[in-house]
C-alpha cells in the first residue's frame, strides 16, 4: 500500500496578481501627493501598485500618461454628468441647472475628489500640456454644457439675457472657491448641507438674472 504523500508546504507568500490599471492610479495618486509631481518615479509607484517597474510601463508610458489617466477617471466623470444632464435638461433649463449645481456640491464634499486638480494646479506652469489636457477634458466640456442650458433658459425667459460666459463664471466660481476654501485652506465647510449652499446660490444668481420689464 502507497503511503500517503505529505501535504505540500504553505508557501509564506503568494504572487500577487497583476494589478489593474485603477490599482496604478490609486497608486499613482498616493506617490503624487506624498511626494509631488515632479519628484515621484514610476519605479516607486510601481512598488506601491505591487509591480515591478518594467511591469507598470505596459500600462502607462509615463508619468504625464499617468496623470492624464487620473484627470480622466476621477474628474472626467464630473464633466460627462454636466454633459448628460445638460442634453436630458433642455425642456427644463433652470431645474436641470439646479441640478447640476446639487450634483457637483455633493461630489465637491469628497476630499479626494480635489486631489487631482491640486496637482495640475500646481504642476501648469511646468507642464503646460497638462494644463492644456485638463482644460480640454474637463473644463471645456462643462463650459460648454453650461453654456447650452443657460441659452435656453434666456430663450425660454426664465432668466434675462446676459452674457452667458460671465453666467458660467458666477454659476462656478462659489462651488470652486468652497472646495478650495475647505480641502486647500483648511476653512470651515458649507459643503455638509450641499443642498442649503445650493439653494442660497441660486437666490444669489437668480436675484440678478430675473427676467426684468
Amino acid at each position: 500500500m502507497n503511503e500517503p504523500q505529505p501535504a505540500a508546504p504553505t508557501p509564506r507568500w503568494r504572487r500577487r496578481a497583476e494589478a489593474r490599471p485603477e490599482e496604478i492610479l490609486d497608486a499613482a495618486l498616493e506617490e503624487f501627493s506624498a511626494r509631488g509631481f515632479d519628484a515621484a518615479r514610476m519605479e516607486d509607484i510601481a512598488k506601491r501598485a505591487g509591480l515591478s517597474k518594467a511591469a507598470i510601463y505596459l500600462y502607462f508610458p509615463s508619468k504625464v500618461a499617468l496623470l492624464e489617466a487620473l484627470i480622466e477617471a476621477r474628474v472626467g466623470p464630473l464633466a460627462r454628468g454636466v454633459q448628460t444632464l445638460s442634453a436630458s435638461g433642455m425642456s427644463d433649463p433652470l431645474t436641470a441647472l439646479r441640478m447640476m449645481a446639487t450634483m457637483a456640491a455633493h461630489r465637491l464634499g469628497e476630499p479626494g475628489l480635489l486631489a487631482v486638480p491640486r496637482l495640475v494646479i500646481g504642476i501648469s506652469g511646468r507642464f503646460p500640456e497638462i494644463a492644456k489636457y485638463y482644460r480640454e477634458q474637463v473644463v471645456e466640456k462643462a463650459r460648454r454644457a453650461l453654456e447650452s442650458l443657460i441659452a435656453a433658459a434666456m430663450a425660454k425667459g426664465q432668466i434675462r439675457r446676459a452674457d452667458k460666459n460671465a453666467i458660467v463664471r458666477a454659476f462656478i466660481g462659489p462651488l470652486f472657491f468652497e472646495a478650495m476654501w475647505t480641502h486647500v485652506l483648511g476653512g470651515e465647510t458649507a459643503l455638509n448641507d450641499p443642498q442649503k449652499l445650493i439653494e442660497q446660490q441660486f437666490d444669489v444668481l437668480l436675484a440678478g438674472l430675473e427676467p426684468r420689464a
